[in-house]
């Protein structure tokens, strides 16, 4: 006996390097790593939808689970050592929001993921290469085959400058765009979509003053003027973050 079985060896555990696929180039070079093995980029683009269709096994499913805890690890990491002062609460919640399906889907399209995703005929057709959760869902496969490739450290090397970015970004439009922060702390909490409604509206038509209520998860969680309703809104949403506590702070 000498121990071997029928099945086929997984690419995730193979010695064996592979051919990096063709049209993967570019996203290499905007994550910043190479695969030793590129069939492990592969099978991170491959979706269920793919795999079934052909009777395959392998798909990003595996490689979502451990990249999902790698980015949380590092993640975690980063946080703790770019904001010593900050307290575990505040530090909480800016990782939800970077981890969150909003935040990774803006990453992933960034980088090109979605035009090489393999998907089914079915997923194709509804429009799966700019679906959020999928290329969320990808993007955090990519992060466990960056890890089984090179390990932690070329992990870290990837998901780093995408923290500061998002950070930064993150930043900037919660001073420039508090409705679409807003908007994606409560997608990523798993609400559903703040309501603006126009509570009052005041003065000559010159000088017209309009007052917003920002209604999350059935409640008014902000009331704001402005004098015009896009400003109101944009106020409420604002009086909304702060008083959720829903903003990271300044990065």
């Amino acid at each position: 006996m000498t121990g071997e079985t029928d099945e086929p060896a997984s690419i995730l555990t193979s010695e064996e390097p592979a051919e990096i696929p063709p049209g993967v180039e570019a996203v290499e070079a905007a994550i910043g790593h190479r695969f030793s093995n590129g069939e492990l980029l592969r099978v991170a683009l491959t979706h269920r939808s793919y795999s079934n269709e052909r009777g395959e096994e392998e798909n990003y499913e595996r490689l979502e689970f451990l990249g999902d805890a790698v980015l949380g690890l590092v993640t975690s990491h980063w946080l703790f050592d770019r904001y010593p002062a900050r307290a575990e609460g505040d530090l909480a919640k800016l990782k939800s929001f970077l981890v969150s399906a909003p935040a990774l889907s803006r990453v992933a399209e960034e980088v090109g993921i979605g035009a090489l995703l393999l998907l089914g005929v079915g997923e194709r057709r509804s429009g799966g290469h700019a679906k959020a959760s999928i290329l969320a869902d990808a993007l955090e496969a990519v992060f466990g085959a960056v890890y089984l490739d090179g390990g932690l450290e070329a992990a870290r090397a990837v998901i780093h400058p995408i923290l500061e970015r998002t950070v930064g970004e993150r930043s900037r439009s919660l001073h420039t765009d508090a409705k679409t922060v807003l908007q994606e702390q409560a997608q990523a909490r798993g609400w559903g979509l703040p309501v603006y409604r126009l509570a009052d509206e005041s003065g000559p038509d010159h000088r017209k003053r309009f007052t917003v209520e920002c209604v999350v998860e059935g409640e008014e969680a902000g009331r704001a003027e402005g004098r015009s309703k896009k400003a109101a809104e944009q106020r409420a949403a604002a009086a909304a973050l702060a008083r959720l506590d829903l903003g990271p702070g300044d990065a």
